[in-house]
């Protein structure tokens, strides 16, 4: 079976946990580019698929009361049963993103366990609300590592969240695979071998997103870009990213020295958008959430900022098909936010159609943004599990890039591909939001959408430009 999903209500900016509305990756409409990067990566990834059946052992968050979800108690549990859990944002800036990540980790848990299982068993999902928030995160990967003892866990969706989990995640032995954080910072540790081999992502470093960003603005014919962004771990390094980039090619970063920075629980941003604006650069590239993100671009409008002479400039934070609305129209009906452009790591892999029918199947709606790199996620851990013969931590954390990497034979569907490992076959898992292929660092690379929002108020995917290099 197979699936992929997102969802958020955006009611009047409230937080949720029940998904509502139904979000499509749009398909790119032109070709496929390719970018050299300035910082380096390596393979592309990402890919998405799955296996048939109906039952599950899990249930999220998104769809329940209560915080931490299982079906099957840690005291219950098979002697040989795997344990997973999930750390991310069901509520909070975040959970438009959240809520639907967990639905697609609890599919792929569903999913295996329609096909018997890992191990002999099937797998227990113990999920958590980090509430994107950095101290609940830690509470919450503290409960998992320690308390639930699960193997790996998913999340978190911040960078933020994940800076504040993962070192408990890695004194605990317990591995972590990021779906959506981002920050190069996670890259500078895993060089100094912080994470012990503990930490991973689906998601491709914002170096490279830097570089797409970089590149977006040249073909802008902008030369002159301020930055404003969230100041935590997600905006600080995109920022420092976009920057080196976009000044390797010739451009200028107008508040290089002073950049304008929000605090996350910022809810009015007058004098900073008076400072991103000032000397009317040729655009601004905004980083942030949707919630507190669509407030600052109505600011900006309501200030009479965006007149059409500054470009804006959106990151992946920013990718949602209710941006439209969630920014409101102009005394003519027009969509404030009609042409704003922006990047966002792009689903590519093999596995995706697969992921999207089952996705599809099973919710009624197309998957989000990182829906596909959350299935992934839980995908490569469950083949890890299977292909070690154990379900700790420390035995997964050591065949991950032995069931994802190349070489080894290719295989999209998980079931499919738990059944070779019980064979005793070398697998290359392809996953749907791409290869996904790790590096010592545990980053893959990835491709990126550049998005507009059209004059309907409708998000579509103009291309696709692919990011490669040295890692």
């Amino acid at each position: 079976m197979n699936c992929f999903k997102h969802l958020f209500d955006f009611d009047r900016f409230r937080q949720t946990s029940q998904p509502q509305a139904s979000q499509s990756i749009p398909q790119p409409t032109s070709k496929i580019r390719r970018l050299q990067l300035t910082g380096g990566a390596i393979a592309l990834l990402m890919l998405t698929t799955a296996c048939g059946g109906t039952q599950t052992t899990t249930e999220s968050p998104a769809n329940s009361d209560a915080t931490s979800t299982t079906t099957a108690s840690s005291d219950g549990a098979a002697a040989g049963a795997l344990k997973l859990g999930t750390l991310l944002p069901i509520t909070g800036d975040l959970a438009q993103y959240g809520t639907t990540m967990q639905d697609s980790v609890s599919l792929l848990v569903e999913s295996v366990n329609a096909c018997d299982g890992v191990l002999g068993s099937e797998v227990t999902l113990i999920s958590e609300d980090d509430q994107t928030d950095p101290a609940a995160g830690a509470s919450g990967m503290t409960k998992l590592a320690e308390v639930d003892q699960v193997a790996g866990v998913v999340g978190a969706a911040g960078s933020a969240v994940s800076s504040a989990a993962v070192d408990i995640a890695v004194r605990n032995e317990v591995v972590q695979i990021s779906p959506s954080s981002t920050s190069p910072e996670f890259t500078a540790r895993a060089e100094k071998g912080e994470f012990n081999g503990y930490w991973f992502r689906t998601a491709p470093p914002d170096s490279f997103q830097g570089d797409a960003l970089a590149q977006l603005a040249r073909d802008q014919g902008l030369q002159n870009v301020a930055v404003f962004a969230i100041n935590n771990d997600y905006g600080n390094g995109l920022v420092q990213a976009f920057t080196d980039a976009f000044k390797a090619q010739g451009g200028t970063v107008v508040n290089e020295s002073n950049p304008t920075l929000y605090a996350e629980n910022a809810t009015t941003f007058d004098s900073e958008l008076s400072a991103a604006f000032s000397g009317n650069p040729d655009g601004v590239l905004l980083v942030a959430y949707p919630e507190t993100g669509s407030l600052i671009l109505k600011s900006a409008f309501e200030q009479g900022l965006l007149d059409g002479e500054t470009k804006i400039l959106l990151t992946d934070g920013m990718k949602t098909n209710e941006l439209a609305e969630l920014v409101g129209r102009d005394a003519d009906g027009n969509y404030i936010v009609s042409g704003v452009l922006g990047t966002a790591p792009s689903a590519t892999g093999p596995g995706l159609e697969a992921f999207k029918s089952a996705y599809n199947a099973k919710f009624n709606r197309e998957p989000n943004v990182y829906d596909p790199n959350s299935w992934d996620a839980a995908a490569v851990m469950v083949l890890a599990a299977e292909a070690a013969k154990a379900n700790t931590g420390s035995a997964l954390k050591d065949q991950i890039r032995e069931v994802a990497n190349a070489p080894g034979e290719e295989v999209t569907d998980v079931c499919q591909a738990l059944a070779l490992v019980r064979e005793g076959r070398d697998i290359n898992y392809q996953g749907a939001s791409g290869n996904v292929d790790f590096n010592d660092q545990g980053d893959v690379v990835g491709a990126y959408d550049i998005w507009t929002i059209n004059d309907n108020g409708q998000l579509e995917v103009q291309e696709t430009i692919e990011v490669g290099g040295e890692s």
